[in-house]
């Protein structure tokens, strides 16, 4: 008998596709360089990382995107 292997489903952006940072752990009082822009942020991503929430939902986006495009070109 033959295993079939199934092909994931290409990511897909958060729903809106706008991230959802209303929770206190997304703050710091403490204002660093953003990891995308470089320009200084109170705000934290999931990894505790300074980043405006502008610029991790344009990498998410360009993330997804570039993942979708492998998915189609049969790289994944």
């Amino acid at each position: 008998m033959t295993t079939r292997r199934r092909r994931r489903a290409p990511p897909q952006p958060p729903p809106g596709g706008l991230l959802d940072w209303r929770d206190a752990s997304h703050w710091s009082w403490t204002p660093k360089p953003c990891r995308y822009c470089g320009f200084d942020t109170h705000l934290r991503d999931s990894r505790r990382s300074p980043a405006h929430k502008v610029c991790a939902e344009e990498a998410l986006a360009r993330q997804v995107a570039e993942a979708a495009d492998a998915y189609q070109n049969g790289q994944l």
